[in-house]
């Protein structure tokens, strides 16, 4: 008794050689973005210790003027602050249309909005023009991380990605040399050279009410209120709201 020897259909054929390639390149890729994250992963690291060796080579350099001035009677006067946290804390109700611009410019669209702003010129004449619709000051090293961290959002293709994961980073800012969070918070806290994409980037903080509450809206904070310029009490301030 014989047996035939089952014909496999050509197309059959065809199918399975393709399926098996297309399997093999999947497989190939992934093998390579699984290497890649790696090495990613490896830089990110190794960026975040030389990060922190430097803030913290800074921290030391700024206590030893502090000492030395000092010792030899003279008063330390720290560099002016380079940049600010601002919070919007009055509405849209009785806004001059050059108030509304300028809040449209700083991203201040919403109530308890927060956005960071790099000081100059230019930013301080319009921080002054809508002082009575927010308040700010200068934030530290740690606000700019718990802000990022803890509320950070990134704007990629016009919405608003949580960034949960360094790869929103890196398709965004990659090409800046922006690749992972602690290259962002460096880039922000330090205003580097490419301060205003990694800005861009962040979605405007969408803060909570403080707890506690404002002080009174319609007077300045130098007098008890609210509004105007909080210099280092801003951290406070944030704080309450994240």
């Amino acid at each position: 008794m014989c047996f035939r020897a089952r014909v496999v259909p050509e197309n059959i054929q065809k199918k399975t050689a393709r399926d098996a390639k297309l399997l093999a390149a999947q497989k190939a890729a992934r093998d390579a973005a699984k290497k890649d994250r790696a090495a990613k992963r490896a830089v990110a690291t190794k960026n975040a210790a030389g990060y922190a060796e430097e803030y913290a080579k800074a921290d030391k350099a700024l206590i030893d003027a502090k000492r030395s001035a000092k010792k030899a009677g003279n008063i330390f006067v720290e560099p002016e602050a380079k940049i600010a946290f601002v919070i919007r804390i009055r509405g849209i109700n009785k806004l001059s249309p050059k108030q509304k611009k300028i809040m449209q410019l700083l991203r201040l669209r919403q109530l308890h909005n927060g956005v960071f702003v790099r000081l100059n010129r230019a930013t301080w004449n319009m921080v002054r023009y809508v002082e009575p619709l927010i308040t700010y000051g200068y934030p530290t090293r740690s606000t700019v991380s718990k802000l990022i961290y803890g509320r950070g959002f990134g704007k990629v293709n016009r919405s608003r990605i949580p960034l949960n994961d360094n790869s929103v980073i890196d398709q965004t800012l990659g090409a800046h040399g922006i690749s992972c969070v602690e290259d962002l918070i460096h880039e922000i806290w330090t205003v580097g050279p490419h301060f205003k994409q990694a800005n861009n980037f962040l979605w405007p903080f969408k803060l909570s009410s403080p707890l506690k509450g404002f002080e009174k809206k319609r007077h300045p904070y130098h007098k008890g209120g609210a509004w105007g310029n909080r210099e280092e009490q801003v951290n406070e301030l944030i704080a309450r709201m994240i």
